[in-house]
Parts: structure tokens; sequence; C-alpha cells
């Protein structure tokens, strides 16, 4: 077979700036540990919305690729893989798994290098290291099959590993975008009494009440903090998560949960950003924790939240909401900002700009 000497991307060169997309040259070989890809689909997540912005600061890897879940088929393998062979049909994930975690590649584009982790998506053809890759059965719809290599994942991992959700529980899901989504339906298959949405845009809370929220809250048009004390108005909620990484939220939700309540942190907050909390609820059983991808190991889960979705006939395609070629992903992104795009927007590699 004859192996992809060049790929279209969209490289991260200027942080606040659009994505410039160009054809740029793949290493020459393939090194220990990394897995030679051909995506059909790649998600956005909001973490590329804060590469993009800087919300972690200042990027040192300028120019760089992006992107971190994504579904395709294995074209060739490096020296020392085990867990994966050509044909083989995968989802690319950001959490570490089996196999060998390998040497990031470089790629190459007008004379200058284009760096990339572990994983990279917004690009067709990607060099991928091993354990960022789990193989999936070959039948997959590899459509719905890129959303669990974050989206999912995190949502449902977050729920299952950290939250911990038992029957007849209350939930608040302050955020419902794509991963949010995905809490909300993980908080229904574990058996919580109310769960409540909030959200700026009626369009993702309308996908939020099909997911199996009781009760949905517009943060724009009223008051959310008002809403959420009348729904609780004699019993406290017992879980409260946040997706928006903003210190009020934040705050306003941990004063908001009862005595043993536990609040789950999924949103980054900015790196300028710190907020407040009175700790001597800590000593009596109100907890305050955060989480990176659920905990999600994805060797394990991708396989078991597979399985609960073919067991439970869970439409996992009514949370992808717009779908394009990468010639527009900006476009995308935009989507994702306004708020235009409900659920989760795909690139898809098949499609001509």
């Amino acid at each position: 077979m004859m192996l992809p000497k060049q790929t279209q991307a969209a490289i991260l060169v200027e942080q606040g700036k659009p994505l410039e997309i160009a054809e740029i040259d793949l290493p020459a070989s393939l090194d220990v540990g990394q897995v030679l890809v051909e995506f059909a689909y790649s998600g956005i997540c909001g973490s590329q919305l804060g590469e993009i912005d800087g919300v972690k600061g200042p990027d040192r890897w300028l120019p760089h690729l992006l992107g971190h879940e994504a579904s395709g088929h294995v074209l060739a393998v490096g020296p020392g893989v085990s867990q994966l062979k050509a044909c083989d049909a995968v989802v690319a994930h950001w959490r570490p798994s089996l196999g060998i975690q390998a040497n990031t590649p470089k790629y190459s584009w007008a004379g200058q290098t284009v760096n990339a982790g572990w994983v990279t998506t917004f690009n067709r053809f990607a060099v991928i290291s091993e354990n960022r890759l789990t193989s999936i059965p070959p039948d997959t719809d590899l459509k719905t099959a890129a959303l669990y290599g974050c989206a999912v994942t995190t949502g449902f991992g977050t729920i299952d590993n950290v939250a911990k959700i038992r029957l007849g529980e209350t939930v608040v899901v302050f955020g419902a975008g794509g991963i949010g989504l995905n809490l909300i339906q993980a908080s229904s298959l574990a058996g919580a009494a109310v769960i409540v949405a909030v959200d700026r845009y009626e369009n993702r809370l309308s996908i939020a009440s099909e997911c199996g929220a009781t009760h949905t809250i517009n943060a724009t048009s009223s008051d959310v903090w008002a809403a959420l004390s009348a729904i609780f108005a004699t019993v406290k909620p017992d879980v409260f998560i946040d997706n928006t990484g903003q210190p009020e939220v934040i705050s306003q939700g941990y004063k908001m949960v009862g005595e043993r309540g536990r609040v789950v942190l999924v949103g980054v907050p900015g790196a300028d950003k710190t907020t407040t909390l009175h700790t001597l609820a800590l000593h009596f059983g109100k907890q305050i924790v955060g989480t990176t991808g659920g905990e999600a190991k994805p060797h394990r889960d991708i396989a078991r939240y597979m399985g609960l979705a073919r067991a439970r006939s869970l439409e996992l395609s009514r949370l992808i909401t717009e779908i394009a070629p990468l010639a527009q992903v900006n476009r995308l992104v935009e989507g994702m900002r306004s708020g235009r795009t409900a659920g989760r927007c795909l690139i898809d590699f098949s499609l001509a700009a």
C-alpha cells in the first residue's frame, strides 16, 4: 500500500486567530510506538476553543495541530506496536491507554516545523501514539464512534467514576454542550430522579430534555439561581456538575448542594481565574472535586459504553448537530462559540470544501 506523504490540516499559528488550513508534510517514517491513521471523522471539543483563545496562557508550541477525538482506520504501525495492526478501526482519544507512549511527531509546512501532541485529529492523516488509540469492532458506525474519544467517555466517566450518582439522587448540570449532554444522558441511565440542565441556548436545552433532563433553565432569560432555588425548595441537590469553569458558578454550586453534596468540576477555568469557598462544610461531608476526562480508561470504558449504547438503544447521533469538511473548521468553531451548534460538531474528512 502506498502511504500518504502529505495531509491537509488545520493549524493553530497564532492564539486568538482563525486556524490556517494547509497541506503539510508527514514524517518520513514511523518511530517506535507511532501509528499512522486515516481519520473519517473528528469532533471539536471546548478544549480546542480554549487552546485557540489561550485560556491557559501563552502557547510555546506554536505552530501546532489540534484535536483529540476522532474515528478512522490504521494505515501502518511503527516498531514495537502490539495493540493495533493495519486496517483496524480505531477511536482516537487524549486519555492515555494501553500500548507505548511514543515520541510526538514533527510535521513540516513551508519550511517550518509544525508541532503535534500524542494525538491530533484536525488532520486527515495523522501520526498518533499507540496509547492514544483504541480498536473498535470493524462494523462500528464511525460517525458516532468519534464521540467516544472525549464527549461520551468524559460525560459517562464523570458520572460513573467521579460523581457516582445513586438511584433517586438529584443532579444539576451547568452547561449542556457536547459533554454536558452526555452527563445528562448518563445521569438518567444511572437513575437520577431530578436532572436540571442549565445553559444559555435554547437549542441545547431542547436536546437536554431528549437526553433525560427533567428541568431546563435558560441562563440568558432566567435568574438561574432563583430558578434552581425554586426547584430545590425542599431538598437541596445531591450533585452539582460545572462545565463552565466560571468562578461564580463554582462558588454558587458549592453553596447550593446539601450538607453531604458533591460538586464536580469538569470545565477548566482560565489561568487567571480563582474562586472563594467556605471550607468548613468539607469537614462534615460536603465534597468538591475536579476531574480530567471523567478519569476514563479508554481500553476498558470505550467498549463498555459502546455496549451500553447498543443495549439501551442510545441515539448518540442526536448529539451530532453539525457536520462540515475540514476547510470549514473555523465556521464550526464559530458555531460553538455563538451557540448556533447545539450539540457536537464533526469534521467529515470525506467531504470536499
